[in-house]
């Protein structure tokens, strides 16, 4: 097995101390990689800022190589994680779940049974965006348009196409990075970017400050029409204080993420990642604001698959009782 950091190697770079603690300094690393990668997304989006934010600040703590790599998003992770090409992974509860059954559109048919979870992230948020003078105001208007929905294997990528072919709208879709096809809708070359991932995108956040946007999701109504279908998804919001753009909050639709990693990485390793993620929320808020949901008591939302005994032990040390059919 190999983790392996391909770019964005850390060593102690951020400029603030975080405590790394007695139970870090004496933890026995005779079997702990010499380097962590975290997969993540494409550039532009939410996961990228996110995990290579915190393999950073893990970096940092623990005094290790951590570094995140851009991949095609959480189906690409799931596998890379379960096949032991990275330490770490970030994924959100659909893909997941396919891939536990062995229904990896990129893999097929391999169960991904060595993959365990770390600690939870936030909430994916389903957002559509379009430029103002393109008349595209809300979901329906996506019938007979060009839409972009981010990386091939990506959650965007995962569910966009089915919630447009579940509403009867005939939808041409294309893939490619956040950042791409943000350039892609302003250049004309498509019709709107649907793309998911925490809020703000900042590939969103970019569009509006060059141009006049719509910023939009699927409507109460929309998602009442595809619920069943799709269990994993829930009703969320668009605050309007995430985007200039927008004037009151906007209905959506969203799913949780959680991080992971194979069950063979160090228990001890995998404690101290937990240990410095979740005690140091608010230097996780300065690396991106989705990190308001990455607190210890949203663990609960994962009910999919089981916690890596790293992860168990700081949960359960901290007051936190992961249910029994959840521990490796």
């Amino acid at each position: 097995m190999r983790f392996l950091t391909k770019n964005l190697l850390i060593s102690s770079c951020l400029g603030v101390a975080l405590a790394t603690g007695a139970a870090t300094a004496h933890a026995d690393r005779s079997d702990w990689p010499r380097s962590i990668t975290v997969g993540t997304a494409s550039q532009g989006g939410v996961y990228y800022v996110y995990g290579a934010g915190w393999a950073n600040m893990v970096g940092e703590a623990l005094g290790i190589g951590a570094g995140a790599e851009v991949t095609g998003g959480p189906v690409q992770n799931a596998t890379l994680v379960q096949m032991g090409e990275h330490a770490f992974g970030m994924v959100t509860t659909g893909p997941l779940v396919e891939a536990l059954a062995g229904r990896s559109v990129l893999a097929p048919g391999m169960p991904h049974d060595d993959v365990r979870a770390v600690f939870p992230m936030y909430q994916t948020t389903l957002q559509i965006i379009t430029l103002a003078s393109s008349g595209i105001e809300s979901v329906a208007d996506l019938d007979g348009k060009t839409v972009g929905v981010g990386p091939a294997g990506g959650t965007a990528d995962m569910y966009h196409p089915q919630l447009f072919r579940k509403l009867g709208l005939n939808v041409r879709t294309r893939n490619g990075g956040a950042a791409d096809q943000a350039g892609q809708l302003q250049d004309g070359l498509i019709d709107a970017f649907a793309f998911a991932a925490g809020m703000p995108i900042s590939a969103f956040s970019q569009l509006e400050a060059q141009a006049n946007v719509n910023i939009f999701s699927y409507t109460e109504e929309e998602f009442a029409r595809v619920a069943a279908d799709f269990p994993e998804l829930s009703g969320a919001a668009i605050p309007a204080s995430v985007y200039t753009s927008l004037n009151a909050d906007v209905p959506a639709v969203s799913l949780w993420n959680f991080a992971i990693t194979h069950r063979n990485i160090p228990e001890s390793l995998v404690y101290e990642v937990t240990k410095t993620v979740m005690e140091n929320n608010e230097r996780m808020m300065q690396i991106h604001a989705a990190s308001r949901e990455t607190v210890p008591e949203n663990f609960r939302y994962n009910t999919f698959v089981p916690w890596h005994a790293g992860a168990v032990r700081w949960f359960e040390e901290n007051g936190y009782e992961i249910p029994a059919n959840m521990k490796d």
